[in-house]
């Protein structure tokens, strides 16, 4: 994350970052907003200003006296108003707020509506108790044991301070040092990107960047009706990413009833896993406020999905997707379910999630091999889309070593393509094209990958890019696209180290077996195989009338056996 970082202590470029935008501080008493705020000023070269002063000197009394006369809902009012009048004086500026100030909705919106960057200073409650210890000054503690109105605070406010856009762990460091800390989050923070999956009954969000698994909570507060959650994860993510979302989630206010770890590798998808985590949910006291949250990559969401879909006919769900694959492509759409020995997802469900958080930052904690194989559904929406396949092409290698700039556009990018496909088949029942299109090269991948047992011999991404090969080869020999087609998207595979051809594959495959996995894909009608295809990238279509005899073919060219 460092190398993304600006760097405050060279001067201008951190002045520069915040030119045309207002800074709001926000947290406890105790958490230093007035004295972080005006070295943070100086740092930037902006002038500060303290709300709690503005207030007083515009009342002209003091404002536990505001209160004593009028209440605190006219003190709100008033607070909201100032608030408001500063953001918007045609200068950006450092605000210190009052402790409740960002508690009022009304003055979240408003700082919102100014274009600030709302940046909480947090402090555990030992730091907190230190800072206030004999400040008799303060209304609220007088006469009061300060740690059980700090508890009583904390409580009421964190869930609003989680929305800020910034978050800091405050600790007894030098105010300069925070004050440092502040500026490079700050230069560092960069606004998510907010796609609208617009279906009509059951629209949602998909939020992309980096950091946003931070801001769960803060995220799942606007949109859930309960506030208690239960947890899915796999033995591998949990270490890395649940710590950071249990925070979250404490900071907005949500209970956690339960956490369920699942074996990594596609064979969780199974109907074992699927049942012990049912009666794991139904044993947390399930009603229809309590949400599931998938934190993993496509098997967990998948797996978590149809349980959310299954129990009580339907819980809310959050997709929390930490690899590439799940972020550009399984985590978007509400498509759940498990294996059989039948095949792949032939059992599951639609079911929409709630909310989708793609933290981009969780990608660096996956390995090489996981994220290659995520990159296929790149490749597959490069295809399905035209232009992107170009970017592809150019930018996958800068990808695939680990830029975020480039994982962040193909994660953007694939988002846009697939939201808009969904919205207009949610249910894939469009007779040709449609949602099916988005099974591109997943006929000869799924068929692959249910042939090497789902224990990791054959990740998902890596058959889907032998099938990307395959279909489109099958496409070059029905006359549809050019003959240098198949050659172009093998070596783009190749070039980012995924493998393009079934030969590549360190075991071997029956064309018969391969053929029956095949009649059975879900895309299938009355038994016969039914294929994506594609004249040339941005033209693709699903064509049932591939005789059995060119599959055949085309599979005993590649090296399967009879």
């Amino acid at each position: 994350m460092s190398r993304n970082l600006a760097q405050p202590d060279s001067g201008p470029a951190s002045v520069v970052r915040h030119a045309q935008n207002s800074i709001v501080l926000v947290g406890m008493p105790g958490a230093g907003k007035s004295s972080i705020g005006r070295r943070l000023a100086a740092r930037f070269g902006l002038p500060f200003r303290d709300a709690d002063t503005e207030i007083e000197q515009a009342a002209g009394i003091p404002i536990s006296e505001i209160f004593a006369r009028y209440g605190e809902a006219h003190f709100r009012e008033g607070e909201r108003r100032v608030i408001s009048r500063l953001l918007n004086s045609g200068e950006p500026i450092v605000l210190a707020t009052g402790g409740g100030a960002y508690v009022d909705p009304r003055s979240r919106a408003a700082i919102r509506e100014a274009g600030a960057t709302a940046l909480w200073l947090k402090c555990r409650l030992s730091t907190l108790l230190r800072r206030v210890a004999g400040r008799d000054h303060r209304p609220m503690f007088v006469g009061q044991d300060p740690r059980e109105v700090l508890e009583r605070l904390m409580a009421a406010r964190h869930p609003a301070y989680a929305e800020a856009d910034v978050t800091l762990l405050c600790t007894d460091e030098h105010p300069d040092v925070t004050t440092r800390r502040v500026a490079e989050a700050l230069a560092a923070h960069r606004a998510p990107e907010r796609l609208h999956v617009a279906l009509s009954r059951n629209a949602y969000d998909i939020v992309i960047g980096e950091g946003v698994l931070r801001r769960a909570g803060a995220e799942m507060a606007q949109r859930l009706e309960g506030r208690r959650a239960v947890i899915v994860s796999d033995q591998s993510v949990a270490p890395l990413h649940l710590p950071t979302l249990r925070e979250s989630l404490a900071d907005a206010g949500f209970t956690v009833a339960g956490e369920f770890l699942v074996p990594p590798g596609e064979a969780s998808k199974c109907f074992a896993q699927f049942e012990r985590l049912v009666d794991g949910i139904l044993s947390a006291k399930a009603d229809r406020r309590l949400a599931v949250i998938a934190l993993g990559g496509g098997v967990v969401g998948d797996l978590a999905g149809f349980a959310a879909a299954a129990v009580l006919r339907g819980l809310p769900f959050v997709q929390c997707p930490t690899t590439l694959l799940a972020q550009v492509d399984s985590s978007v759409g509400g498509k759940t379910g498990i294996n059989t020995a039948h095949g792949k997802n032939l059992v599951g469900a639609f079911h929409q999630p709630k909310l989708v958080l793609a933290d981009t930052a969780t990608l660096r904690t996956l390995p090489p091999r996981e994220l290659r194989a995520g990159w296929a559904e790149v490749a597959k929406h490069g295809l399905l889309q035209g232009p992107l396949w170009e970017w592809c092409e150019a930018e996958g290698p800068r990808a695939m070593q680990g830029d975020p700039e480039a994982l962040a556009h193909a994660v953007l990018e694939s988002c846009k393509l697939k939201s808009a496909v969904v919205v207009d088949d949610e249910f894939e029942m469009k007779p040709e094209g449609g949602r099916a299109l988005l099974n591109l090269g997943h006929t000869f991948g799924h068929a692959l990958e249910a042939e090497c047992g789902y224990g990791g011999e054959l990740l998902h991404g890596e058959a889907v890019a032998i099938g990307l090969g395959l279909a489109t080869e099958l496409s070059a020999r029905m006359g549809l696209c050019s003959q240098e087609m198949p050659g172009r998207v093998r070596e783009h595979l190749r070039e980012v180290g995924l493998p393009n051809r079934i030969a590549s594959l360190p075991r071997r495959f029956s064309v018969e077996r391969l053929i029956a996995r095949m009649r059975a894909d879900k895309k299938a009608r009355d038994g016969a195989m039914r294929f994506v295809l594609l004249r040339a990238p941005g033209d693709v279509f699903t064509e049932s009338g591939v005789t059995e005899a060119m599959v055949r073919a085309l599979l005993t060219e590649e090296g399967c056996e009879p």
